[in-house]
């Protein structure tokens, strides 16, 4: 996916702490765990930080950005391994997803931006800036060591390649949320393999189409 950067306006006041966004962040994630959505306020969030109030409002501007950006934090932890194939290469990072699925914190606060980004297009926005486009670095990782493999065809078109990488992003984000959250049946391994034998004939089928 083609992106363009822009530079960053210089930060005034004091710098941010590390340490207290994240304090900040895992708070908020105990808080959803313990209270819900409903009940989470940003005073609770800043009480188990050990922060003031005015710290929270100085990051966030409210509930909603801090819970997308507390579960985005937990979703930068999925990695693509480098197992030596495109097939073990998928089985791998969807049971690493399908594990931090299963964490707690992981379930109710994804559950519960979504739940409530129904409603709030700014809140959608910021998922997908924050979680989405964020992750679907693994599907263009995994793409680019498969094509040096010989596994998968180079597209030439950017456009059809940025399509492409969107709907594997899609098949894999939304067989394994669906299927963990909304069907809450298990992911072993054996899942993972019979997904990746799908996912990949479906790959070769569109190179060939």
């Amino acid at each position: 996916m083609l992106s363009h950067s822009h530079p960053e306006p210089p930060r005034t006041g004091r710098p941010r702490s590390a340490a207290a966004d994240e304090a900040i962040l895992e708070a908020t994630r105990a808080s959803l765990v313990d209270l819900g959505w409903s009940k989470l306020t940003m005073g609770d969030v800043a009480t188990r930080a050990g922060v003031a109030k005015t710290t929270l409002y100085r990051r966030w501007a409210g509930k909603n950005e801090l819970v997308v950006d507390a579960v985005a934090v937990l979703f930068d932890e999925l990695e693509l391994p480098d197992l030596g194939s495109l097939s073990a290469d998928v089985q791998a990072v969807v049971l690493q997803f399908a594990a931090l699925l299963e964490r707690p914190e992981a379930r109710t606060a994804l559950m519960a931006v979504v739940a409530v980004s129904t409603r709030d297009e700014a809140l959608r926005t910021r998922i997908r800036d924050s979680i989405v486009y964020r992750q679907k670095r693994l599907v263009l990782q995994g793409r680019q060591r498969a094509q040096e493999r010989g596994e998968l065809p180079v597209e030439q078109d950017e456009k059809r390649a940025a399509t492409t990488a969107d709907l594997i992003f899609d098949v894999i984000a939304g067989a394994v949320v669906h299927r963990a959250l909304v069907s809450a049946e298990p992911i072993d391994a054996d899942w993972a393999r019979r997904f990746t034998v799908l996912l990949l004939a479906g790959l070769g089928a569109a190179a060939s189409a």
